[in-house]
């Protein structure tokens, strides 16, 4: 059988990657390759009160840690990240360590750009109304050093996004996600036991967010031989490893899920070749609309969206049976890769339908369907995948 290669172009720079146990204790002297003296640690509260993951992350950093900014919430708040550059500025911090979930990660991100061109916040609001989005410089050495020390699996960490909130001039709140290759850490840390110091409930549900990431990018309108290599290994790791998550204590089964959320960003970061697509659509429009946890929402929706996506293309069902380990005989190739993401979903104890969790009503489903057509990352799926509205409310309500 011979395999056809498309031609295709792959500008992937990610910082330098640290993987292994005990790897925190590099940061010192990851810092110190740089020429770099001093380092503001920015985090949110719940982290940086678990001194199992602090610990290790301060004695890495040894004298050169300034500071511990325990301030970032779920809600990436923009004023977080202005007190948190003034924090540095007051320190004389020249680098930025961001531990612990997307949220810590995001504003941190941000808090570059503001410390590279500072605007206030009415410059910010101006600035997105005009433009929608907040300029970050192209050229990497005008951002403060940068380096990432996840504690989740959201796969918030091998980004060039700064998604941020900020006050509306009605006293709402809207976000805004920048996006430049810039952006990206200088560094990222994966150290699989500072993973295991984080409670279950939280890996669990931003496991299957990490893990979609992996299966969007093989049927994704961007993917090529290289994220399909990447994300193919993923999709195994993580086949392994997630079903098992909650029910040992084998540290294989972590290291091995920490990996395959690793591979599963590889190159889906890519201004103007964004991976991420109709799941994150869903996402997207099922925490706008009912508030619900990214992570969760995904857990539901993803079967239903697979069943979508092959009724209407091929969706590269054959690629994602190899990262599902899907045998080549099955009868239905199909089914057998959705019954294959609710063992995952089901092992991590996830819910698996909407009308089971607080929030999405089901007269609500027709606006988050509009919500999701209209989202630009639904576009991004399949080549040949044009859902209409009443497609996308059909795996809603199929979900319900």
């Amino acid at each position: 059988m011979s395999l056809h290669v498309p031609s295709f172009v792959h500008d992937f720079q990610p910082g330098a990657i640290h993987y292994g146990r005990g790897c925190a204790a590099d940061l010192g002297a990851a810092l110190a390759e740089r020429g770099l003296d001093s380092a503001l640690v920015v985090t949110g509260t719940n982290v940086g009160a678990n001194r199992e993951a602090m610990g290790p992350v301060e004695a890495g950093l040894g004298d050169r840690l300034a500071a511990v900014f325990d301030e970032t919430t779920p809600a990436k708040r923009i004023e977080t990240a202005y007190d948190g550059v003034e924090r540095m500025h007051d320190l004389g911090a020249d680098a930025i360590v961001a531990v612990g979930s997307g949220s810590s990660l995001d504003v941190a991100r941000f808090m570059r750009v503001l410390d590279a061109e500072y605007r206030d916040l009415e410059s910010v609001r101006a600035e997105v109304e005009e433009t929608g989005t907040v300029a970050v410089p192209e050229d990497p050495d005008a951002l403060v050093p940068l380096f990432v020390v996840p504690t989740t699996f959201a796969g918030a960490d091998m980004s060039v996004a700064a998604a941020i909130t900020y006050p509306t001039a009605d006293g709402g709140r809207a976000e805004t996600i920048p996006v430049a290759k810039s952006n990206m850490p200088t560094g990222l840390v994966y150290d699989p036991e500072l993973f295991e110091t984080t409670p279950t409930n939280t890996l669990a549900g931003s496991a299957i967010n990490g893990f979609d990431k992996a299966l969007e990018t093989v049927y994704s309108a961007f993917a090529n031989p290289i994220t399909d290599a990447t994300a193919v290994r993923s999709l195994r790791y993580l086949r392994d490893s997630l079903p098992q998550l909650r029910h040992t204590d084998d540290p294989e089964v972590m290291d091995r899920a920490v990996m395959g959320i690793v591979l599963a960003q590889y190159g889906v970061s890519m201004p103007e070749a964004y991976k991420i697509n109709v799941v994150h659509a869903f996402g997207h429009a099922l925490r706008n609309e009912f508030g619900l946890q990214q992570g969760v929402a995904h857990a539901i929706v993803v079967p239903q969206t697979l069943e979508l996506i092959f009724e209407q293309v091929d969706g590269r069902r054959g690629t994602l049976a190899e990262g599902l380990v899907v045998r080549e005989d099955v009868e239905d190739e199909a089914a057998a890769e959705g019954a294959a993401v609710e063992e995952i979903r089901d092992g991590l104890e996830l819910p698996s339908r909407l009308r089971d969790v607080e929030g999405p009503t089901e007269e609500g489903l027709r606006d988050a369907a509009v919500y999701a057509r209209e989202d630009p990352f639904m576009d991004l799926g399949p080549e040949g995948f044009d859902p209409s509205v009443d497609d996308l409310e059909g795996v809603l309500r199929d979900a319900w």
